[in-house]
């Protein structure tokens, strides 16, 4: 029962999508399955199911995939789903309309690793359905953690085991994500000896562990690398007697001295703590666990946790900062007026002043609150402005400044410009070098150090090129957005690499007139 599915340019997305949902009911009932059946076998609801089959849902090629294997036929004729996913973008084209910020990726993975901390069932709800959390969840569930996602939703309900099985470790997907990492906290309180796969992540240069395992020892952690391997032993007559000091104000670091604090039954106190928008929501996460947190959004925390936790929770993650300039960012590279929705405006307020300053126009509307019930949102319409180089360097700072993972949006921004800018990277060794790709699609970049490049602007005439995708997040998403202002015909390669942190971009960014679409060789 094998059916090829091709799309002409004329073809509408209706079109599309009817004709999709055809071949799946046709090869649904050719298994004699029933749509409760095939909806239970993916984990979704009968309405969803429904909804497909009468072409009024929009179908990823990762659903498609998962509905040919419940179906054990190709439903539709795709190509081998272990190639990468390339992207083929029609830029020059401006932007209209309205468009939501969905739940921090950061903060969603923080929240998933602190779940290890509860013997009760967390839910955490709207949570980004994005690779990093696929790569988690795989590792949880491999460790006897059971997870899925609600029916017709974006929650996900996590249910521990009596004992984890850390033996069993799906370590493929442990050694593709950094997050494993953050696994150190919540598996001291568990066991007094274990050992992790060392992690992976962007490629963003070296980054040492030293200041985790800084924060960790005061908890009776001691790590030892080998043979790709963190090998932990946990000598339980050892807790802080001091506040702990951070060597760095990192936002992971910070977050693993949290999880270690937690389940401490005393008080901790964290200093030169992270503030940043991911720590600010796990505070609020291990509140809802009933550990005590102060000085949320300052520098120094004081715990008071509790020894067990077992409790049934639901949270909401509050929404994504980074993916909040990166529309930002689109708006402004393809002249566009368009109103972003739920922007955590406490955590752009600095880029904003600069925007504001280089002639930036925009308009907000009230503050409202985030479902976390903290964090502080407003609507923001962009207006179609001419911008002028900043006076000063722009560099990354931990919060209240620019967000280090915000940084590379400047670059294209800068492009667009009128005068020389200056960007200084000063925390990730190669980060700066995949930005110069802007000058293959027209942009005039010039790389002074590893963290240093010039741009002059504006660019004169942005040119369509064909690009393998920088293995790291934030500067792929920035080539993709210049892509977006260059006419004609562009192709990113193997963007594996953006779907770790957003979801959905690229069918979201049509919504609102971009021309992006998804293939594989």
């Amino acid at each position: 029962m094998t059916d090829t599915l091709t799309t002409t340019a004329s073809e509408t997305t209706a079109q599309t999508l009817s004709r999709i949902g055809g071949l799946v009911r046709d090869a649904r009932m050719h298994k004699k399955l029933t749509q409760a059946e095939l909806a239970e076998a993916l984990q979704t609801s009968q309405s969803a199911i429904a909804r497909i089959e009468q072409g009024k849902q929009n179908v990823s090629l990762e659903m498609l995939t998962r509905i040919s294997e419940a179906l054990d036929t190709d439903v539709v004729g795709l190509p081998d789903p272990n190639r990468p996913i390339n992207l083929r973008i029609n830029g020059g084209r401006q932007l209209s309309g309205t468009i939501d910020v969905r739940s921090s990726k950061n903060a969603g993975v923080a929240c998933l690793c602190a779940a290890l901390l509860n013997k009760g069932k967390t839910t955490l709800r709207s949570l980004a359905r994005i690779e990093e959390v696929n790569r988690i969840t795989e590792v949880l569930n491999s460790i006897g953690v059971k997870t899925r996602w609600l029916p017709d939703s974006s929650d996900l309900e996590i249910t521990p085991p009596a004992r984890l099985d850390l033996d069993a470790m799906d370590e493929a997907a442990a050694r593709r994500t950094r997050t494993i990492l953050m696994f150190l906290g919540p598996l001291l309180h568990e066991f007094d000896e274990f050992k992790l796969p060392m992690q992976g992540g962007c490629d963003l240069g070296e980054r040492t562990v030293e200041p985790h395992l800084h924060a960790l020892r005061s908890f009776g952690l001691n790590v030892h690398a080998t043979s790709g391997y963190y090998n932990a032993e946990v000598d339980r007559s050892v807790h802080p007697t001091r506040p702990i000091i951070l060597i760095e104000r990192g936002d992971t670091v910070t977050e693993n001295a949290l999880f270690a604090a937690a389940r401490y039954p005393g008080t901790t106190i964290i200093r030169n703590a992270s503030p940043n928008y991911m720590v600010q929501d796990l505070c609020y996460f291990l509140r809802e666990l009933g550990v005590q947190v102060d000085g949320i959004g300052s520098t120094t925390l004081t715990v008071r946790g509790v020894e067990e936790i077992d409790v049934d929770i639901e949270y909401s993650p509050s929404e994504d900062p980074i993916e909040a300039m990166s529309l930002l960012t689109a708006a402004i590279v393809t002249d566009s007026q368009i109103t972003i929705r739920r922007v955590p405006i406490e955590f752009m307020e600095i880029e904003l002043t600069i925007l504001a300053d280089m002639g930036l126009k925009y308009e907000t509307t009230d503050e409202y609150t985030s479902a976390n019930g903290a964090t502080r949102l407003v609507d923001l319409t962009t207006v179609p402005s001419t911008l002028t180089a900043p006076k000063d360097k722009i560099h990354p700072m931990p919060f209240p400044g620019v967000n280090i993972d915000n940084l590379p949006f400047f670059a294209v921004i800068a492009a667009m410009a009128n005068g020389e800018t200056l960007i200084h990277d000063w925390v990730y060794e190669n980060r700066a070098i995949y930005l110069t790709e802007l000058g293959t699609l027209g942009a005039n970049v010039r790389l002074m150090d590893p963290h240093k490049i010039l741009i002059n602007g504006p660019t004169p005439k942005w040119r369509p090129a064909e690009i393998m995708c920088p293995p790291a997040l934030r500067p792929g998403v920035v080539i993709l957005l210049a892509m977006l202002a260059a006419p004609g015909e562009s192709v990113l390669r193997n963007i594996y690499v953006i779907n770790r942190g957003y979801e959905e971009l690229f069918s979201r960014l049509n919504e609102i007139g971009a021309d992006i679409q998804a293939f594989r060789d």
